[in-house]
C-alpha cells in the first residue's frame, strides 16, 4: 500500500471469478475506495487513485464464536482489543475484535448480506452511501447532546440523508508540508508556494502526488481554489448526485490553473504515491502535500519542516482539500444489535477510547475534548485538525465510483499538456453518461 489516505486506487487486478462475483454484487453502486482492492478507509494511507493496485484480496474470516464481534483493520483491532474485553465484563457478553486486512467494506457488505458478518464495523465515512443502498447498516440513535461532543466535520461526514450513521472518531485531510531549510518564510498563497519552490533551488518545486493516471485526491484543494467541485450540496451540505460539478466552468478554471503550474514545472506526472514523501524527505522538494500519515517518515529523516494548510490561488477561494472521517457503524443484521449499539455509543464514545485509537494512528480526533489535548501537545495535530474543519467532506454518495478514475485520468492529461477546457468538458461528459 502507498503511503497516502483513502485505500483505493484506479486499476484493479484481476481476482478469483467467485470473489469477483460476491464483490459485484456487494458493490452494486460502490465507490471505488472500496471495490478497488484496497479497503476503502481514508486513513490506510493510500488514495482513491492508489489502492486498487494493492494486489489480491483476502477473503473475510469467519464470524468468530462470541456474543459481539468487530471487524477493524490490524491497527484498530489491536487499539479495541482492551476496550472489547472490559466491555465484555462490564456486560457479562463474550467480545471478539477480528481482523480484516483487505477489502474490508466489500467484505463487510457481502458477509452482512449472508447474514454471517459481524454486530459492528470500524471504517470511513464514505462507505456509507454504498453501504445504506445495500441496506448494510442502521442509523446510529446518537442523542443531540452527545453528537455536542463531535467537531462539526466530524458529524458531517457521518450524517447521509439526514441521519447519522455512524459515530466518528477521527478525522483527515490534506496539508502543506514545507522544508524550512529551502523556504523559511510561510506561503500566503498558492502562487507563493510555487514561486518559493522555484526559487528554493530544490529538484522539485512541490511534490504533489499525481502519476501516470492522475489523483483527484490530493488535486482537490487546488480543484476548489479555483472554483470547482464534484457534487453539489443542499443548504443542510447533504451531496446532490444528478448536481455533478465536473465540466462546469469552475473545473475548467481549475484545469486551466493545473495547465499553468505544470508549464511551470510545479505539477509533474513523475511524482507519485510511492515517491512523494521521499523526495521530500531526500531535500529534493521544497513543498509536500500530504497527509498525516506522511509525518513519521518526515519526522524520522530528521528534516527540517513546518506544516500549514495548503493556501488557495491568489484571488481566488480558500483551498478545501478532502476531509474523510473515521466511524464505528451498527450492522443491520448482526446477532447481537443491542449490544452493538450499546458497544459503539458507550464503549467507542470514551475518550480513552479516542486516545487508544489516536496512539495506533495518529489522526486528529473527531472528539473535541480529546482533540484539544492532542492540538495542546502537537501542533501538527493541531494543524490538521486546522485544515480538516476548513476542507470539504469527501462525498459518501455510491456515484463517486464513477468520478475518481475519470477525473484522474483528466488531471494526469492535463499536467502532460493535454487542452484544459476540452479534457475537463469531456471529462464531464463521460462520467455524467456512466451516472444514467
Amino acid at each position: 500500500m502507498s503511503s497516502s489516505p483513502v485505500s483505493s486506487s484506479i486499476t484493479s487486478p484481476p481476482r478469483a471469478a467467485l470473489l469477483r462475483s460476491l464483490a459485484l454484487t456487494a458493490c452494486l453502486g460502490l465507490t471505488l475506495t472500496a471495490c478497488g482492492g484496497g479497503d476503502g478507509s481514508t486513513s490506510s494511507g493510500a488514495t482513491p487513485s492508489q489502492a486498487a493496485a494493492s494486489g489480491e484480496s483476502t477473503a473475510a474470516p469467519e464470524r468468530a464464536d462470541a456474543d459481539l464481534v468487530v471487524w477493524a483493520d490490524a491497527k484498530r483491532a489491536a487499539a479495541l482489543e482492551d476496550v472489547a474485553q472490559r466491555f465484555g465484563q462490564e456486560n457479562g457478553i463474550t467480545v471478539a475484535v477480528q481482523t480484516v486486512s483487505q477489502d474490508l467494506q466489500t467484505n463487510f457488505v457481502t458477509a452482512n448480506t449472508a447474514g454471517n458478518g459481524p454486530d459492528v464495523v470500524i471504517g470511513a465515512h464514505d462507505w456509507i452511501g454504498n453501504m445504506v443502498q445495500n441496506g448494510a447498516v442502521d442509523p446510529l440513535a446518537l442523542p443531540e447532546a452527545e453528537q455536542a461532543q463531535f467537531t462539526d466535520i466530524a458529524l458531517q461526514g457521518v450524517t447521509y440523508e439526514g441521519k447519522v450513521y455512524g459515530l466518528p472518531y477521527a478525522v483527515e485531510t490534506l496539508a502543506l508540508f514545507r522544508n524550512t531549510d529551502l523556504v523559511p518564510e510561510q506561503p500566503a498563497t498558492f502562487d507563493d508556494v510555487v514561486a518559493t519552490g522555484l526559487a528554493s533551488g530544490a529538484e522539485n518545486p512541490l511534490c504533489l502526488q499525481q502519476g501516470q493516471e492522475g489523483d483527484a485526491y490530493h488535486m482537490q484543494p487546488l480543484y476548489t481554489s479555483a472554483g470547482g467541485y464534484l457534487f453539489g450540496t443542499t443548504g443542510t451540505g447533504e451531496h446532490v448526485p444528478t448536481d455533478l460539478g465536473v465540466g462546469a466552468p469552475g473545473s475548467i478554471a481549475a484545469a486551466q490553473k493545473v495547465a499553468e503550474l505544470a508549464q511551470q514545472g510545479a505539477l509533474k506526472t513523475s511524482i507519485t504515491g510511492d515517491n512523494s514523501i521521499s523526495l521530500f524527505t531526500e531535500g529534493r522538494c521544497a513543498y509536500l502535500v500530504s497527509g498525516p500519515w506522511a509525518t513519521a517518515d518526515v519526522k524520522t529523516s530528521g528534516t527540517p519542516y513546518a506544516l500549514s494548510p495548503v493556501p488557495g490561488f491568489a484571488g481566488m477561494a480558500p483551498a478545501q482539500p478532502f476531509t474523510g472521517v473515521q466511524a464505528f457503524y451498527v450492522a443491520s443484521k448482526g446477532e447481537n444489535k443491542a449490544f452493538a449499539e450499546s458497544f459503539v455509543l458507550d464503549a467507542a464514545a470514551r475518550p480513552e477510547t479516542m486516545r487508544a485509537l489516536h496512539e495506533a494512528e495518529p489522526r486528529p480526533s473527531a472528539m473535541r475534548e480529546v482533540l484539544a489535548e492532542q492540538s495542546a501537545a502537537d501542533p501538527d495535530t493541531a494543524v490538521f485538525a486546522e485544515a480538516a474543519a476548513g476542507g470539504r467532506i469527501l462525498p459518501a454518495l455510491p456515484q463517486m465510483a464513477a468520478v475518481w478514475e475519470p477525473l484522474g485520468k483528466a488531471y494526469a492529461a492535463v499536467v502532460n499538456g493535454a487542452d484544459p477546457a476540452r479534457t475537463m468538458t469531456t471529462t464531464g461528459e463521460t462520467i455524467r453518461a456512466s451516472l444514467q
